[in-house]
């Protein structure tokens, strides 16, 4: 059984690096309209994948994405001109760490509402300061981004950090890490009075989450050329993250994934026929993939599977 679990596992790390094999190619096939399409879900599986560590195990839905995410690509902005590429997504990584690693400390004993609330109000509140700092210090609102970095170049390193998340979160489940928090997701007060350190692990996920988020808001700045705290900062970052990791399931690894193809295609639909609705119309979505479908389409997926005669024969056998 052991034996059969590990060639499963061996068999899905090779489908996904052949898989990421053939992605890589886009660039070579198509440089316009599909290449930015690709960068587009590309960084929105990154982030809600990143996402889904930390809220699919522990309950905790944070609406601080555009948090980490602005503050990578301001990384960005201010060492563009002074400092090689790699230091650049060094600092933006750890900037992303520190960041997480206060605001878990400051916050992740709250729960429920409250824990969204702030988590909410924390992208706010970053925004405003960067906002007031740049009208009052330096006087200008924005920030022009000099790097020579192609869109293939970006859409490649998208790839390859969507291929860490899903590295990192396939070692955590299988870690005392992932043990902990999906007893901390289960009941946080049990979790307790096992004598897990809830706090510790919560704070440490966090921080892998929100240091993955920032790496993706650096890799994106230079798509901007020119970013401002309100395209930086943006409140839709967090909400279109969160619909798509719900959307696909943030219980499994792979759940983001489902999310993001449909949704992003909706989006490029509603936002293109719809533009002065499309706020609206996220809403109504969010609150249908709430309702309906509580456990994501990754679930509906596995339970649909679970019923073809041949898992239910399996799963006969193996009772026998």
């Amino acid at each position: 059984m052991i034996f059969s679990m590990q060639r499963r596992e061996v068999a899905t790390m090779a489908a996904a690096a052949a898989a990421l094999a053939v992605l890589a190619g886009l660039p070579l096939a198509d440089d316009g309209f599909w290449l930015a399409l690709g960068i587009s879900i590309a960084s929105y599986v990154a982030m809600a994948t990143a996402w889904a560590l930390f809220s699919g195990p522990t309950n905790y839905v944070s609406l601080a994405t555009a948090a980490f995410f602005g503050s990578g690509a301001y990384v960005v902005s201010a060492l563009a001109e002074s400092a090689p590429w790699p230091v650049i997504l060094i600092a933006a990584a750890a900037v992303g760490a520190l960041l997480a690693f206060a605001v878990g400390v400051a916050t992740l004993r709250l729960s429920g509402v409250h824990f969204v609330i702030f988590t909410f109000g924390l992208a706010e509140l970053i925004r405003q300061l960067v906002t007031w700092y740049q009208t009052t210090v330096t006087g200008s609102v924005g920030r022009y981004i000099f790097v020579e970095i192609s869109a293939a170049q970006i859409y490649w390193q998208l790839l390859a950090l969507c291929g860490l998340t899903f590295f990192i979160g396939w070692a955590i489940a299988r870690s005392r890490l992932g043990f902990a928090l999906r007893v901390i997701g289960d009941d946080e007060t049990v979790a307790a009075h096992s004598g897990i350190n809830t706090a510790q692990c919560k704070v440490l996920l966090f921080c892998i989450s929100g240091t993955l988020i920032a790496l993706v808001g650096a890799v994106m700045a230079p798509r901007f050329t020119y970013i401002e705290p309100s395209i930086a900062y943006g409140s839709m970052v967090s909400f279109q993250v969160v619909i798509m990791a719900l959307l696909g399931g943030a219980r499994r690894l792979w759940g983001p994934l489902v999310g993001v193809l449909p949704f992003t295609l909706l989006y490029e639909l509603i936002s293109g026929r719809f533009p002065n609705h499309t706020h609206l119309l996220l809403g109504i979505a969010f609150l249908l993939i709430v309702y309906f479908v509580p456990q994501g389409v990754s679930g509906l997926l596995v339970k649909a599977w679970n019923r073809m005669p041949w898992r239910r024969a399996a799963a006969a056998g193996s009772k026998a």
